[in-house]
């Protein structure tokens, strides 16, 4: 299983011919799986992507896979649970009722794990299809019950032509979108949401994401944050820093900020093997946040005013965060709403950890040491006090001010997780130079 350390990353290979052909669908399977997670059908180089099985009769290996739906069923297995269904409402009188259940078999069965298919006889469920806003007709309608414009399910009706390609084209399309795409050189876990939950980026050469990883992302909705990159080489520094070197790879990030290659160089057999094993990967990953998530409830804090979020320094609470009681202020300072929620992610979770290694510093500081934030457009005569240009140019930045010594050190870098963890660690432990103030900061 996936999830065992930034060390250890997995990989699965299940064989078969890649050069086989043929679809009893009227399609190429190398179509689908290329849309998996990138590369084609067998795929040699090491970036690849998914390599596929050759074409196999899905009918023959499932049948019967249309499910009879009632009430019941629908609001305990279908309802806003992430699973994306086809829905076949008809009357058993209905024109078109096996061609359409034929062709709604074939496109479950060739999307098994993304897509499940079941059938509703409105002369025996009159209210579902009621409530569901379907009224019985003298033809068969097909739906998709679609995650793909919010968190709760809704339907949304097919009304292209009656071929298999053309509805497994219109049951992607509605896939769940909950996986954010990001560019990977300005991606960052850290200034992402802090809903505590845990994170999840798939990177692959895919131009779009995965068909795969948008059905996960439905599946696993608000129990993960789920993203996604393009990628054609292992020079990002987040990639090298894991030791990243075959795609596609998947890393996640826990609750406690720790972040883990859970797999890379991954290839499956098809889309529903795929989806299983990442699934159980997905599975595990959640059971060890539980269990440290379960421990840090568990483990008293001396900083529970903290916990609620990063105050903002004002006048009238200067004296308690940033007065002469505090060893050590780190305020940060931002002029834009973008700069505002990344660095209040950042000292929020920073303000949670310990960095001193001397034992001595730590019982000196205590809880003398503050994390704060300031809106710089409305406090310019406070940062005058450090530099006489009140670091107009800079839209984000970090300040260490000891107000009982008059001194500070600034950080004006890009402020990542990883850089703010340096700049704090350097100055609790006493390995910064700090410079004498103009004047003392006054905030009105």
């Amino acid at each position: 299983m996936g999830g065992q350390g930034n060390s250890k990353s997995f990989s699965f290979n299940f064989g078969s011919d890649p050069g086989a052909s043929g679809s009893p669908f009227g399609f190429d399977f190398g179509d689908m799986f290329s849309s998996m997670f990138g590369g084609g059908m067998g795929g040699g180089n090491k970036y690849s992507g998914f390599s596929g099985s050759g074409g196999q009769n899905m009918r023959s290996a499932s049948s019967g896979s249309i499910e009879n739906i009632n009430s019941q069923f629908f609001n305990k297995r279908i309802k806003d649970q992430g699973m994306t269904w086809l829905l076949l409402f008809y009357t058993p009188s209905a024109k078109g009722y096996h061609v359409l259940e034929s062709i709604a078999e074939d496109v479950a069965n060739s999307l098994q794990g993304a897509v499940k298919a079941g059938k509703i006889n409105c002369l025996v469920e009159k209210t579902l299809c009621k409530d569901l806003g379907v009224s019985p007709s003298k033809s068969s309608r097909l739906y998709v019950y679609s995650y793909a414009s919010g968190g709760r399910g809704s339907l949304v009706e097919y009304t292209g032509d009656f071929d298999t390609k053309s509805l497994k084209t219109f049951c992607q399309d509605y896939l769940p979108r909950f996986s954010k795409r990001v560019d990977l050189r300005r991606f960052d876990f850290s200034s992402q949401t802090m809903d505590n939950l845990p994170q999840v980026l798939l990177v692959s050469t895919k131009k779009d994401t995965p068909v795969m990883w948008r059905a996960l992302s439905g599946l696993y909705n608000k129990r993960f944050m789920f993203y996604d990159a393009e990628v054609h080489d292992a020079s990002h520094p987040m990639l090298k820093r894991l030791g990243v070197e075959n795609f596609p790879a998947v890393i996640g990030r826990m609750v406690n900020g720790e972040e883990h290659v859970l797999r890379e160089g991954i290839t499956v057999k098809d889309l529903k093997s795929g989806i299983s094993d990442l699934r159980a990967m997905l599975d595990d990953f959640e059971k060890k946040n539980r269990k440290i998530a379960s421990s840090q409830a568990k483990r008293p804090s001396k900083n529970e005013s903290q916990q609620k979020g990063v105050p903002y320094l004002t006048a009238s609470n200067m004296d308690v965060i940033c007065g002469d009681n505090s060893a050590v202020c780190f305020i940060g300072v931002f002029r834009s709403p973008k700069a505002k929620e990344k660095l209040e992610v950042i000292l929020f979770q920073v303000s949670q950890k310990t960095f001193v290694r001397r034992q001595n510093f730590a019982q000196s500081f205590g809880d003398s040491v503050s994390y704060s934030l300031l809106d710089a457009a409305n406090h310019s005569t406070f940062l005058y006090s450090f530099d006489k240009s009140g670091y107009k140019s800079f839209d984000k930045l970090l300040l260490a001010y000891k107000p009982r010594k008059g001194k500070f050190a600034v950080f004006t870098g890009e402020i990542t997780m990883e850089e703010a963890e340096k700049f704090v660690s350097s100055v609790l432990n006493g390995d910064v130079s700090f410079t004498k103030l103009r004047q003392k900061p006054v905030l009105k």
